[in-house]
């Protein structure tokens, strides 16, 4: 059984141009599945025939225009033909284009309306560039040549090149101000670390944050540690699409970390920021840990373990309720049940508990002393319904930059590379870089998408 896919040029006059793209031959019965409709094989073949014919009608009316005389400003004539080779989604085509000539300058002018330097469709870039934020560069590759005819840019680092020269015309945030002005908004900053390949350093500092709003406005941004993109500009701009105004009350999370203090500052972002209380509570975690693995092989110890538990929770108590002067009590009273456990051995292939917990407690104490000015009161903000710390940021940076770039990821990367790949991925989830096959993120200031998809 054989079709003949035929398609029809309708003009603006309603003049009629036929052309036939292909012909299609498949079995007459259903005796195999594997013979149900078109193969993938013939999908593409069929995609990449109407690509061919709608283009070249396109170029035939194109070249009827003719421009005017960049110098005189007289009618153009037609010169010749140039063939230029377009990549697109539906595979590789070439577009017969004019060249003119002035009759009374003899200026030289290309068509009309024509991009320079075009060898690819923005559709195609824009989705090179979303399936190497969600996959490795190889792998996008394969996708792209498994399931479309695209016979150009299937090499891994021309998609590499593509994704980056997306990222460098990826427009600053705040192009478009919300119309509705934001009352409320919290920033929080934070940093993780993946693998480098640069010269003498073994990990590079990836800086990320979020933006959010009271309404549910949320733009995420990051950057690496000195690469060319300038992370207060972004934080600057990412406040300004939200909504910030002069009377927008502003409230930043950092994990203590001077740097980051330093950045925000540089944005413009007055007033003290607090210590996010998730890195206080991984740190109490740990002393909870180590705590209850201390010995009670006798009276005397376990009585000591009872009072060290019983201190460690008092502890975390105070600092959540806002009472971080008080701090130092309990780790004075945590000190003094310790003299039980001085003699305690260490075994062949750890430390002791006891050890263990000196260490923490003192890693502790430092922490707690050098970050008092940015602790507050965190119990009366949960319970008024605020953020109390960058558990959203830490999220972010296992979704944005983890499972990308570090987890279950074999590879190191270029500074230059990272930050590149890294501004796609905020653009993708922004909703910044559009929508599309293969984006699996949604806007998050759509409110028709759904929740938005960690890649």
């Amino acid at each position: 059984m054989a079709w003949v896919l035929r398609l029809v040029e309708i003009g603006a006059e309603g003049e009629e141009r036929c052309a036939e793209v292909m012909e299609i031959s498949r079995p007459d019965s259903l005796d195999d599945i594997a013979d149900l409709g078109l193969t993938l094989a013939d999908a593409r073949l069929v995609l990449a025939g109407v690509q061919r014919e709608i283009v070249a009608a396109q170029a035939r009316v194109h070249a009827v225009h003719r421009p005017a005389c960049r110098s005189c400003g007289a009618a153009c004539r037609m010169k010749d033909y140039r063939q230029h080779a377009i990549a697109t989604l539906f595979g590789q085509v070439t577009v017969r284009l004019p060249r003119f000539r002035c009759a009374g300058c003899g200026t030289t002018e290309a068509g009309v309306a024509w991009p320079p330097y075009a060898r690819s469709t923005p559709e195609l870039d824009q989705l090179q560039a979303q399936l190497c934020t969600l996959l490795t560069y190889r792998t996008a590759a394969a996708l792209l040549e498994q399931m479309f005819p695209v016979d150009a840019g299937q090499d891994p680092e021309t998609l590499r090149r593509h994704t980056f020269k997306v990222a460098e015309a990826l427009p600053m945030p705040a192009a478009v101000k919300p119309a509705t002005p934001a009352a409320m908004i919290t920033l929080t900053l934070d940093s993780t670390f993946i693998r480098s390949c640069e010269d003498s350093e073994r990990h590079l500092e990836v800086r990320i944050g979020n933006v959010e709003t009271t309404t549910g406005r949320r733009q995420v941004f990051g950057a690496v540690a000195k690469a060319d993109t300038d992370l207060a500009t972004l934080i600057r701009g990412n406040l300004d699409a939200v909504g910030r105004t002069k009377n927008t009350a502003l409230t930043a999370f950092t994990d203590g970390c001077s740097g980051l203090r330093r950045i925000l500052l540089e944005a413009g972002v007055g007033g003290l920021p607090i210590l996010d209380w998730f890195h206080i509570a991984m740190r109490l975690q740990h002393l909870t840990q180590v705590a209850g693995s201390l010995s009670s092989d006798n009276p005397e110890r376990t009585a000591a373990k009872a009072v060290i538990v019983e201190e460690v929770e008092r502890l975390r108590w105070r600092l959540w309720n806002g009472k971080a002067q008080d701090a130092g009590i309990s780790l004075e009273r945590i000190q003094a049940a310790m003299p039980p456990f001085q003699s305690e051995p260490d075994s062949r292939r750890s430390v002791a508990p006891s050890r263990k917990l000196w260490t923490a407690l003192r890693a502790l104490d430092d922490y707690l002393t050098g970050q008092s000015d940015w602790l507050v009161n965190y119990a009366e903000r949960h319970r008024a319904g605020e953020r109390v710390g960058t558990a959203l940021t830490e999220g972010t940076a296992n979704f944005l930059v983890n499972r990308r770039m570090a987890k279950s990821q074999q590879m190191r990367w270029t500074r230059r590379g990272a930050d590149r790949l890294l501004q796609i991925r905020c653009a993708v989830y922004n909703g910044t870089l559009g929508t599309g096959f293969g984006q699996r993120f949604h806007a998050a200031n759509d409110q028709h998408a759904p929740m938005a998809l960690a890649a």
